[in-house]
């Protein structure tokens, strides 16, 4: 992000100026990103509700389910640094774009899907298309909001993962059972396809409404664009700029890796399970399992703004981010002790989901405010393609570990004790104040 416009002290503003700039910038900004970011993880995550079908269509297992479910963690690993360091020097727009639609067109081409070769092939496919999308976005906001401000500017945009379950649940039900058998495809052939095709069209949409620099966007004025970049610029003198070797040399992105690890272990575990847990505590029918999944989802998506909003309040976040792992971790554990009582297991869901799908917004307020330049896109996708890895692991220790004992409390055990060594980790960390 260009800061040529930066023309006198953006302190002496007043704030009531400030903050009109930075509405106008998140009504302008953030809606296309959420719509984007639903998608996004409809389109990872809807193989879970596929699963209640295909499985016994196609003869898998648990185990193949969740090796599956968690090879399209390897293809992001493998391709995410790649992937940010080309948005740093193309642009987002037509880099976004072009992720958004080469993974539309593999998740439409899962629907082909005959055995576990081919499952594992387009999973490990998908993975490689959307690589970089994430920290491409969390990239993206750092060069148009402040450290200050960025916790609950990105808890906006990462609200669409509980919308998406509240909104993907309910609608992956509702097509598999009203599509099943039509034109000879199964019902979830028909999920990948339809849910695939809308992704793609927003896709092709992101190319257009995308801006890459302050310069170039109409709907600022002159004043306000030197009200932003001299916010920026003040934002970006706090903050370290490292190389891409000095990066990957780095102990403490290694130490954010690894917590981004302990918390996507339970935040995949949710996202790719929460389904069989919810059919576990005695629901059969498809279409009320997807009702009864919107209800974390909804509740969370309420809580993440909150917590989001009061970590930027009070300028920290390793407390924050400790508190919702150990409340991820007993929300987990409970819903499975409590599977024969529906409810009871539903409210532990609601807390599993609040502290789950909290932390994210707030821990990725920590690397943002550490680095700048190349060396922020190399980290952001460094630390959140290691992190990531925890989505092949979760699955596929979930679904062996259920295959091996018949039961889904040992993976939810496994889960739990790795949200609590996150809570531990985040709190060995230095404390990082904002100054922006």
């Amino acid at each position: 992000m260009s800061t040529s416009l930066t023309g006198g002290a953006s302190a002496a503003v007043d704030p009531l100026q400030r903050d009109a700039l930075y509405r106008k910038l998140t009504l302008h900004i953030i809606p296309f990103l959420f719509l984007s970011f639903i998608v996004a993880y409809i389109d990872r995550v809807n193989v879970s509700f596929a699963k209640l079908q295909m499985l016994a269509d196609l003869s898998l297992s648990e185990t193949v389910y969740g090796a599956g479910a968690g090879v399209f963690f390897l293809g992001y690993f493998i391709f995410e640094v790649p992937s940010n360091l080309i948005m740093h020097r193309v642009g987002a727009r037509m880099w976004i774009a072009r992720i958004m639609v080469t993974w539309s067109i593999i998740s439409c081409l899962t629907m082909f899907t005959q055995g576990p070769v081919s499952f594992y092939v387009l999973r490990f496919l998908l993975g490689v298309a959307e690589a970089g999308f994430f920290p491409g976005i969390v990239l993206y906001l750092s060069k148009w909001f402040p450290s200050s401000k960025r916790s609950q500017i990105i808890a906006l945009f990462m609200v669409a993962i509980p919308v998406s379950g509240a909104i993907g649940g309910p609608l992956s039900g509702w097509i598999m059972q009203q599509f099943g058998g039509m034109h000879g495809l199964a019902g979830w052939q028909w999920l990948f396809l339809i849910e695939g095709l809308a992704s793609l069209v927003v896709g092709i949409a992101a190319f257009f409404v995308l801006q890459d620099r302050i310069e170039t966007v109409k709907w600022l004025s002159a004043d306000e664009k030197r009200l932003l970049a001299a916010d920026l610029a003040a934002d970006d003198r706090t903050r370290a700029h490292h190389s891409v070797r000095q990066v990957f040399g780095s102990g403490k992105v290694w130490m954010l890796g690894l917590l981004y690890f302990c918390i996507a272990m339970g935040n995949y575990g949710l996202v790719f399970w929460l389904p069989t847990m919810i059919r576990a505590a005695g629901v059969a029918n498809v279409g009320n399992i997807g009702l009864l999944s919107a209800v974390p989802s909804l509740i969370s998506a309420v809580a993440m703004i909150l917590i989001a909003r009061h970590a930027d309040r009070r300028n920290e976040r390793r407390i924050h981010v400790a508190v919702c792992c150990l409340l991820g971790a007993a929300g987990m554990l409970a819903s499975v002790l409590l599977a024969q009582h529906l409810w009871w297991s539903m409210a532990a869901l609601v807390v599993a989901a609040i502290g789950i799908n909290s932390i994210a917004p707030v821990f990725w307020g920590i690397p943002t405010a550490m680095m700048g330049g190349a060396g922020a896109a190399a980290a952001i996708a460094l630390i959140n393609s290691t992190g990531n890895l925890a989505g092949f692991a979760s699955p596929y220790v979930i679904g062996f570990l259920k295959d091996s004992t018949g039961q889904l409390l040992p993976g939810m055990i496994v889960l739990a004790c790795a949200l609590v060594a996150g809570a531990i980790l985040v709190l060995t960390l230095k404390p990082q104040r904002s100054h922006a």
